[in-house]
């Protein structure tokens, strides 16, 4: 992924004059060692800077203080957290909040009152303060998460989830708003199917960076044989999978291919690429696009096949709340043992760590056909191990003019099936239903995937801050 920065946090620690101060530094030290121990960095007030001597926030002044430090490091904070040791004074929290104006994603965080400890100098009364501070997040139009319990100790173990999972949403609310998606070539003609609005998409901040296919092949023809990128860049194919030996003399027509592409992506700040696969770079040059978009994916660069500016747009969102590789798989083959099992498959695109298994490179199974298997070098052969997934689509509705999408979970199995390219033997609950929803409603043949659950992550960051039109299967 193109920033790999340590995440920032914006902190707040909100405070009210009745309770006692002493447990808003404890809150204060540990919300910072537990953002630490966690990998991410964070901007706070010092603990001068306001009267209650732990930086806490009570008052608008203090507030005004805080926006303004956030504002200096607009660039740096990805999103704030607000930590509650007691009730809290809404009215300070909310202007810095509102006043800073970052607009990233906010988490709000409160902490337990021990029922034994409840006299003046021990009580917090958090529980109640939660609520208002999120009233007022809601009054403002500020989008916020929860978290896990209403209420925790600041020592507790799901602090540390809770940051992580923040952390996820964080990276897919603002990777997105700011993603640049590369179109290498022009939708093929067949594929009306993935057709995309690029002005419906730049009203989320994602834009659309086109480049014409034969300015690709033009600059990959020029590379020298001799040129040191290609070198290192056969060899890195070499080690990435089994070539065979009938096609060893296309590793240089490939290699050419990937370096040229990849020098376009690096000139273009690309964060994912749709790439004409299908069938003009065949006939035109030559191999097949497969192991190139199947190396990019390994290094968390999502490569969507034919022009699907859309899928890989939600490949990209899968790789942020995972920071895994994602894959783009046709629904494909039904199982008739059983309704809730389904082959999902591609001509050989994978990522070598989706497939979770050593693969081989090899030629296009359909195109091959038609084209000669001469012209179609490039495929990635491979079986994906089981274990869990979640899958994901957005889409561009151009007739009501919105970013729909779906998003569900389910296990890859290890059951057999004899097809060439990449395989992977689905199973959904309900698939079914699934399906009749994909089509009643115009979804496109293609969806996304990538290992692990990452459902909850997407569902937060499309609900409370993307507001895309989502289905969440279940």
């Amino acid at each position: 992924m193109k920033n790999k920065k340590k995440l920032c946090f914006g902190v707040i620690i909100g405070t009210r004059a009745y309770f006692n101060s002493a447990l808003a530094k404890d809150v204060r030290k540990q919300l910072l060692k537990t953002i630490e121990e966690q990998g991410y960095d964070y901007v706070i007030l010092p603990e001068d800077a306001t009267p209650t001597g732990s930086s806490s926030i009570e008052t608008r002044e203090d507030g005004i203080k805080c926006a303004e430090l956030f504002r200096q490091n607009r660039d740096k904070i990805d999103g704030i957290i607000v930590s509650l040791p007691n009730f809290g004074f809404e009215i300070g929290i909310i202007n810095a909040i509102s006043i800073a104006d970052l607009n990233v994603p906010v988490l709000v965080q409160a902490c337990d009152d021990e029922n034994d400890k409840v006299d003046l100098d021990s009580r917090r009364d958090a529980f109640c303060g939660k609520i208002s501070v999120c009233n007022n997040l809601y009054q403002y139009g500020i989008p916020f998460t929860d978290t896990t319990l209403h209420t925790y100790s600041i020592y507790s173990d799901l602090l540390a989830k809770d940051i992580n999972r923040f952390a996820a949403v964080c990276r897919v609310v603002n990777g997105l708003r700011h993603a640049r998606i590369g179109a290498i070539g022009t939708r093929p003609a067949g594929f009306q199917t993935v057709r995309a609005s690029e002005k419906i998409l730049q009203a989320t901040g994602i834009t659309v960076v086109p480049v014409d296919l034969s300015e690709i092949l033009g600059a990959a023809r020029k590379i020298e044989d001799t040129d040191a990128e290609l070198v290192q860049k056969i060899e890195e194919i070499k080690k990435y999978a089994r070539v065979p030996q009938q096609y060893s003399e296309k590793l240089m027509l490939q290699a050419k291919f990937g370096v040229a592409v990849e020098r376009w992506m690096n000139a273009n700040a690309i964060d994912a690429v749709a790439i004409q696969c299908w069938d003009s770079l065949e006939q035109n040059y030559g191999c097949a696009a497969c192991v190139t978009m199947s190396m990019l994916g390994e290094k968390l660069i999502p490569a969507a096949c034919e022009v699907d500016i859309a899928g890989a747009v939600s490949m990209y969102a899968l790789t942020l709340a995972s920071q895994h590789q994602s894959a783009l798989l046709d629904w494909n083959n039904n199982f008739a043992e059983d309704r809730n099992k389904c082959v999902c498959t591609h001509c050989g695109n994978f990522p070598k760590s989706f497939i979770m298994n050593d693969i081989e490179l090899g030629t296009l199974g359909v195109l091959g056909r038609t084209l000669g298997k001469v012209h179609t070098f490039g495929a990635v052969y491979g079986k994906v191990k089981q274990g869990d997934f979640t899958f994901f689509r957005i889409s561009t509705d151009d007739t009501k003019g919105c970013i729909k999408s779906y998003l569900g979970e389910g296990t890859i199995t290890d059951d057999p099936y004899g097809m060439d390219g990449c395989i992977a033997v689905t199973k959904v609950d309900n698939l079914q239903t699934l399906m009749k929803y994909i089509c009643k409603n115009g979804f496109e043949h293609h969806v996304a995937m990538c290992r692990g659950n990452v459902k909850d992550i997407l569902q937060e960051a499309i609900e409370s801050y993307l507001g895309w039109n989502l289905y969440v299967h279940e």
